[in-house]
């Protein structure tokens, strides 16, 4: 596998990479990160369990990825319940398996903005959601060789938000261990990352970009470019040692974090200027600019990806808002 950026390149062995740092390496499987910190259910959307007094969850994954999340979280808990869910924000591909997890674990209360519980009870997002969560199955068994039994094909369930989180609140969740809230917006309106200080370990998700399996890092912004990059610039101010992307990878070492910070801050920059030579060579039209965009991006990626569907919605928001914010005809 190689990573890659612009011109750019280096190896990676296809599992996990080692850099020549001691203790810097880059995660893309499910598993145990430290012996407190795990991923579980896919690497392609997992959710993160923190094993403490009181367990808590990051995130929620695809809907029908939910049984696989339950065994795994079941597994290493032996018994025990996880007490919140942590949401950043209310994609189909981050909130999908909510309803799942809580009727699996009663009494687990989800925790989000207040942004992201409007956004769930609205039907054009539920329907959107459920449409991207079907879609999504026969890739699911396509890269992970996953028997379809394995996987639920239930309609995507609407859920409430029980702690309405903001910028700033922190959240104890054992006598030493703290989780703080900080707001992001630029990928969505509504997305909140998490840190927890005392093993600095930060849950950025899309805030912070997401490299893909070849390596390339891709921009995540979706409702604005520089509330995206201010966001990212203010993850990069804190000293954590590892960084949890939505997807694919976690990255350990703080010179690995910041490293990552680096490229996805130099790979948003370069996608910007990129997109707006891009307008002007072919007269502002966005259609156009997609085609060639998806041809550089993915159709190159062997996957796991996003579906097309999922990823056209995304690259037209990014397009036409670079059109809009930057390019004059």
């Amino acid at each position: 596998m190689n990573l890659f950026t612009n011109n750019q390149f280096f190896s990676l062995p296809e599992n996990l990479f080692y850099s020549n740092i001691a203790n810097h390496m880059i995660f893309n499987k499910t598993g145990f990160v430290t012996s407190e910190f795990h991923v579980t259910g896919l690497p392609w959307s997992p959710v993160y369990l923190f094993n403490c007094t009181r367990p808590v969850i990051f995130e929620a994954g695809f809907a029908c990825a939910g049984r696989l999340y339950e065994n795994d979280i079941r597994a290493i808990l032996k018994g025990r319940q996880p007490d919140i869910l942590f949401l950043t924000h209310a994609h189909w591909d981050h909130c999908g398996g909510t309803s799942y997890i809580k009727e699996s674990f009663p009494g687990i209360k989800v925790a989000a903005s207040e942004r992201a519980a409007s956004i769930i009870k609205r039907p054009n997002a539920q329907n959107l959601i459920r449409t991207l969560s079907k879609d999504v199955i026969p890739f699911i068994g396509e890269y992970y060789g996953i028997d379809r039994t394995e996987l639920l094909d239930e309609p995507f369930k609407p859920f409430n938000v029980d702690i309405m989180l903001e910028d700033g609140r922190t959240i104890q969740i054992d006598d030493n261990l703290t989780v703080q809230v900080i707001a992001t917006p630029g990928h969505t309106r509504d997305h909140l990352c998490y840190y927890i200080p005392e093993r600095k370990i930060l849950i950025a998700t899309e805030a912070s970009g997401v490299q893909d399996r070849t390596g390339n890092i891709v921009p995540e912004f979706l409702v604005d470019y520089d509330m995206y990059v201010t966001s990212m610039k203010r993850l990069m101010e804190l000293p954590a040692e590892i960084l949890c992307q939505g997807h694919h990878f976690v990255f350990v070492g703080r010179e690995a974090v910041r490293d990552f910070f680096t490229r996805s801050l130099r790979e948003a920059e370069y996608f910007k200027n990129h997109v707006i030579e891009l307008l002007r060579s072919k007269n502002g039209s966005v259609e156009d600019v997609m085609r060639k965009i998806k041809a550089e991006q993915y159709d190159r990626n062997p996957g796991p990806k996003q579906t097309e569907s999922a990823y056209l919605l995304n690259l037209r928001t990014r397009i036409s808002h670079l059109a809009e914010r930057f390019y004059s005809g």
